[in-house]
């Protein structure tokens, strides 16, 4: 071989073996952003079903609290209010809002409550707020679940080389599920045994 000819061929060498290399490169990056788009997916799923868990509770909640607090219609009519802005909500930003009015109307509800020790004797009421406390903390868990999901996707979103792709594919950042005030999410409504 001539020594040109093989300067060439090693050259040419080289420049397939970094085009194979930046393929699977942006192959593994497209594989990556569409496996955190589906986790993140996953993940508002999760939420989702939380939150309608949830509002099929506090209907009961209300109606035991009604049967003796009837005179506290206002604190009531707040729960349902919320509880049905909970169930309209279809995005992270909606659910963020809706999710910070049910914990201060649940608030108020429980408050109602400890003004009657049968309520709070009942055991169908303890099973209620038992239950309820298990789904705040599963809702809290999606909810770590799908922001940390988030985040990473929104990182790679906006990385090389996904980010020359991302918007093809559909994939945009998210909005992270937040509350307006995290302290109506600091702790689940209180339950006295």
């Amino acid at each position: 071989m001539q020594p040109g000819l093989t300067g060439i061929l090693v050259a040419v060498g080289v420049v397939v073996l970094l085009l194979l290399l930046a393929g699977i490169w942006a192959w593994a990056s497209y594989h990556s952003l569409v496996a955190l788009r589906t986790r993140v997916d996953e993940a508002w799923d999760g939420i989702v079903v939380q939150m309608r868990r949830r509002a099929e509770l506090v209907p009961t909640i209300v109606e035991q609290v009604r049967g003796y607090a009837s005179h506290e219609t206002k604190a009531l009519e707040n729960v349902e209010r919320a509880r049905v802005e909970t169930l309209e909500a279809s995005t992270p930003a909606a659910a963020s809002t809706a999710e910070g009015h049910l914990q201060t109307a649940l608030r108020g509800a429980f408050t109602v409550s400890e003004s009657f020790p049968q309520l709070q004797a009942s055991q169908s009421f303890l099973q209620l707020q038992s239950e309820l406390v298990e789904t705040e903390d599963g809702l809290q868990a999606a909810r770590r679940s799908y922001n940390g999901g988030v985040r990473e996707l929104n990182a790679k979103a906006v990385g090389f080389p996904a980010r020359l792709f991302a918007p093809r594919l559909g994939v945009s950042q998210r909005d992270f599920f937040e509350v307006e005030q995290p302290s109506t999410i600091a702790e689940p409504p209180r339950v006295q045994f």
